[in-house]
């Protein structure tokens, strides 16, 4: 099949024609020196014209000798022309500058340096064949957002899942993370998540990308895997003049009252003879903060022992918390960022491209958690529960455990779990022109990474007596009096693992794009290509029990403790989580003194974790794009995709007393392949206002874990986890239609809708075999569909009078629904009536700016509303994730016209992470993370 894909390509080339005909190439830039993506470059006499790409280069192929006039078209500017002489079989660099003298608005405001970053987004976005959203650096720097994935969410239809306050995971349109792809420059970006193929959005900071591309209905020369929309990071290109930027700030946590400090700079020229570009930016920001969580689980059945273990007593009783917990975080995350590019050009007709990016992130965890539990029914007695008139169990028996997590004594750990995280992308690739076929290709090699060395549990263990407030909303336990002292906790376990997960990805990929038109008269042209993806995906962890030869930690009032308690807890001060063993002993001990201490090596924490995946990719494309009048035009073509993997995995089998029976290592191999055709049509109303319908199909494969073929066999328990090696790919047949009108004055307003029929998604099905045992699979469900409205409006209200035209506002709303069929319960039934997970029905950004020549203030807001995100054995056990509403605010001060100063301030709303479990009053997870205050300078200097 590559054979076939590499000679569509191949068969194409020949088309050279090196007739009586020349092309015409060049750069657009501001008058910082600044590239220009999103002009209009075109020969009205010929209604010949292309787009400026992203580093603001443009081409024009098989212009006839002549003598013409070029004219570049750029919304909110005024037209700019130059005459030009082609010549036969040469290629002519004609460059544009635009500058702040040529716009056609009444007032231009210093928001930032040269062409706002709206107006490049925007430009970029309208000239666009396909539905995207575009944001550029600049104009994500109006907003306080640290890392990429804040900045993301900003986009329509886009919302975020939260890790410790900041965005990681991105849902597009409703569909879950894993559903998605993530690129740098066009290649794909590895996952360092463990178990699945979500990308890190936190691992990235903002200031080391150049644009956000948002491609929400995808082309044939895109990867597929974009069920939701693929979303392209490019990261800054070297500049047309010498460009030196920095940053340096600092702030607070107000949750820890500890310091956050960042910084960054750029530097970036371009050699005289303009051959060569360069640009080197660095970033960090140390982060030192934490969270406060309360966690619960529910059930609605209690049972005891009346004296027969054997036949326990069923009571009728309403929802209660089984599991309770209050934890502690306290967290340090400093995230640095490299990144070095660089260009040559070999001559008018070849240029070669050199791309890099690291980014690594230490994330120093310790937590501190007081777990309850009910006891099993076996082990309460009639005595020891009450249950009230309205049937609320009041008081029950549990088990407590308190448990310390760090690290070891060492200069990297420093006595915290240290989670090291790194992605880095390196990419060699060209851009060619043969007569009148540009060609274009890449190579790349991206890798990912989570280590997590020395990890350590200490934990204690009570059984006591607890009264239970039967409030959904904020349960809690209460020990009853006299019961529950942390001194008389006894040593339960004291644990130490490694964990390590990599990916690597390593693309090729070669476009030709050749002119071709079918209608005379009519610009056209054929593009065509091939992709080679080889993916290794694979972890690695051990797991190790200690046992204390000594004693010296059989209670937990015989070791180093310290009362973690918070009168100003932000869930409520109610939640008083007491005394645990301190980070620092826990970090000293010295667990490899076999004196002190035995190990146990525990496979059956680990093994049917461990894993290793190879998936290979081999793609091929053709599309027709072809102007059909000078206001209609159509792109139409087919991908192909196929897909080969290998998985390896374990089987673990526990005999009926829960000791280890065997472990064997299992093997399989599973492929497929897709077809997948795609039209995208756009009709230009007028300038201005424009149509688009497209009609794609995308997939989205399984996660790594879900294709591993494990088998956990538990015949103490009767319990059998399975993975599923044979897992088809989830498919999408997508209808988009989008309307929008850009505004002279740099500003557009938007409505679409658009409609996704997918097929074989994958969920956990919960089942009882023919012996009887749980069984628990990830399967493919049957039909799902999502139906949603986009709205989008930003401008500035230039219209308004006086100081009230420096307003602007940024408003986006998203409207989701959707269903599912094929989902079963535990009894094998049918559900209905069930949404599909992850996809929040609502989700809106509003924001209000104000900017005027010396400063600019923006208050900016983000909601997403509740939706499903497990699927539970029954309507009672299903996870939703809770509406969020962030409220943040920044201001821009400009000092000179190089140095401004900035202040954000974040999650005003103090809004926590919260998960419900079946209805919307019942608490299951709530965290809370209060505000953050960052201060700091920005220097932009810049030499044309």
């Amino acid at each position: 099949m590559k054979k076939k894909f590499y000679l569509l390509l191949l068969l194409a080339l020949p088309i050279l024609g090196y007739a009586q005909s020349g092309n015409i190439k060049g750069v657009i830039s501001d008058e910082n020196g600044l590239t220009v993506p999103g002009s209009t470059v075109v020969i009205q006499s010929l209604k010949k014209g292309t787009v400026t790409d992203f580093n603001g280069k443009y081409t024009l192929v098989n212009i006839p000798e002549g003598n013409y006039t070029i004219t570049v078209e750029y919304l909110g500017y005024s037209d700019l022309t130059k005459d030009i002489t082609v010549k036969a079989n040469e290629t002519v660099t004609l460059n544009f500058t635009l500058n702040t003298e040529d716009t056609n608005l009444d007032e231009v405001l210093i928001t930032g340096f040269g062409l706002s970053g709206q107006s490049r987004a925007l430009n970029t976005q309208k000239n666009k064949q396909n539905i995207t959203n575009i944001v550029s650096t600049d104009q994500v720097g109006k907003f306080p957002d640290a890392n990429i994935g804040d900045a993301i969410k900003r986009i329509p239809g886009i919302t975020m899942q939260m890790d410790q306050g900041e965005a990681r995971n991105v849902i597009v349109r409703g569909l879950s993370p894993q559903l998605n792809s993530v690129t740098l420059n066009g290649s794909r970006i590895p996952s360092a998540e463990s178990d699945n193929r979500n990308v890190q959005m936190d691992l990235i900071p903002s200031d080391m990308i150049q644009t956000i591309e948002v491609n929400k209905a995808v082309t044939p020369d895109m990867d597929a895997d974009a069920l939701g929309g693929s979303i392209n990071l490019i990261t800054k290109t070297s500049p047309q003049g010498f460009r030196l930027s920095a940053t340096a700030g600092s702030g607070i946590n107000f949750i820890s009252d500890k310091r956050i400090l960042n910084g960054s700079f750029l530097v970036g020229d371009r050699s005289k003879n303009d051959k060569f570009g360069w640009v080197v930016a660095a970033s960090i920001n140390d982060n030192d903060f934490g969270s406060h969580n309360v966690e619960a689980e529910w059930t609605d059945e209690f049972e005891y022992n009346a004296g027969d273990e054997d036949n326990l007593v069923e009571v009728d009783v309403n929802p209660y918390a089984n599991v309770f917990e209050i934890r502690e975080y306290k967290v340090q995350r400093i995230r640095r960022s490299f990144s070095a590019n660089f260009d040559y050009k070999l001559d008018d007709n070849n240029t070669i491209f050199f791309k890099s990016i690291y980014n690594w992130r230490d994330d120093r965890e310790n937590r501190y958690r007081l777990e309850h539990e009910i006891l099993d029914g076996e082990d309460i007695g009639i005595g020891d529960f009450s249950v009230d008139a309205n049937g609320n169990l009041t008081s029950f028996l549990i088990e407590a455990k308190r448990q310390s997590k760090g690290g070891i004594d060492s200069d990297r750990n420093q006595n915290t779990r240290l989670e090291d995280q790194r992605m880095q992308n390196y990419s060699l690739s060209g851009e060619h022109l043969f007569g009148n076929v540009q060609l274009d290709w890449m190579t790349s090699l991206s890798k990912a990474s989570e280590e997590r060395l020395n990890e350590r549990y200490l934990e204690y263990e009570s059984e006591y007596g607890i009264t239970f407030n039967n409030n959904e909303d904020k349960p809690l336990y209460t020990p009853l009096s006299g019961e529950g002292n942390f001194e008389d906790f006894e040593l339960g376990e004291l644990t130490e693992e490694n964990q390590y997960t990599e990916e690597k990805d390593f693309n090729l990929f070669v476009n030709a794009r050749i002119p071709l038109s079918i209608i005379e008269g009519n610009e056209g042209f054929l593009k065509i290509g091939a992709k080679t993806r080889i993916k290794n995906k694979n972890r690695d962890n051990d797991f190790t029990e200690y046992s204390d030869e000594t004693d010296a930690l059989e209670f937990l009032g015989m070791v180093t403790t310290r009362d973690y308690s918070d009168s100003d807890f932000l869930a409520g001060n109610q939640y008083q989580i007491g005394n645990f063993a301190s980070a620092e002993f826990l970090g000293n001990l010295d667990l490899y003194n076999t004196d002190l201490f035995e190990g146990e090596d525990l496979p059956e924490e680990y093994v049917t974790g461990n894993f290793d995946v190879n998936e290979n990719v081999y793609a091929g494309y053709a599309m027709l794009n072809q102007n059909i009048t000078d206001k209609f035009s159509i792109l139409a073509g087919l991908r192909l995709e196929h897909t080969s993997i290998e998985s390896e995995g374990s089987e673990l089998v526990f005999d009926t007393e829960g000791d280890i029976f065997g472990i064997n290592n299992v093997k399989d191999k599973n492929s497929y392949t897709n077809v997948l055709p795609g039209v995208h049509l756009k009709y230009n109303i007028t300038d201005n206002t424009i149509l688009r319908f497209a009609w794609t199909n995308t997939l989205a494969r399984p996660n790594y874990a879900d294709l591993v073929p494990y088998r956990e066999i538990s015949n103490e328990d009767e319990e059998i986890y399975l993975g599923n090696s044979e897992l088809n790919p989830t498919t999408s047949m997508n209808f988009d239609i989008m309307a929008e009108h850009y505004f002279k004055s740099v500003g557009i307003i938007s409505g679409g809708v658009f409609y996704k029929d997918i097929k074989d998604f994958v969920y956990i099905f919960q089942s009882e075999d023919e012996n009887g045992y749980e069984v628990y699979q990830p399967l493919n469900g049957d039909d799902a569909s999502v139906l949603g409205a986009e709205f989008s409006f930003q401008r500035r209200l230039d219209f308004l009078p006086g100081f009230a035209k420096n307003f602007s506002i940024y408003l986006n709303y998203t409207h989701l629904t959707s269903s599912t069929d094929g989902i079963r319960n535990e009894d094998g039934e049918e559900r209905v009536d069930l949404d599909l997970p992850q996809t929040s029905p609502n989700m809106y950004n509003a924001s209000l700016g104000y900017a005027c020549k010396k400063f600019s203030l923006r208050l900016s807001s983000n909601y997403s509303d509740s939706y499903i995100d497990e699927i539970g054995g029954n309507a009672f056990e299903d996870r939703y994730y809770d509406e969020q509403f962030f409220l943040d605010f920044n201001a821009n001060i400009a000092l000179s016209n190089s140095l401004s100063m900035y202040i954000n301030l974040n999650n005003i709303t103090n809004q926590p992470l919260r998960y419900y479990q079946g209805v919307k009053g019942r608490t299951m997870q709530m965290e809370y993370y209060e505000k953050r205050l960052t201060i700091g300078l920005k220097y932009d200097l810049f030499k044309k």
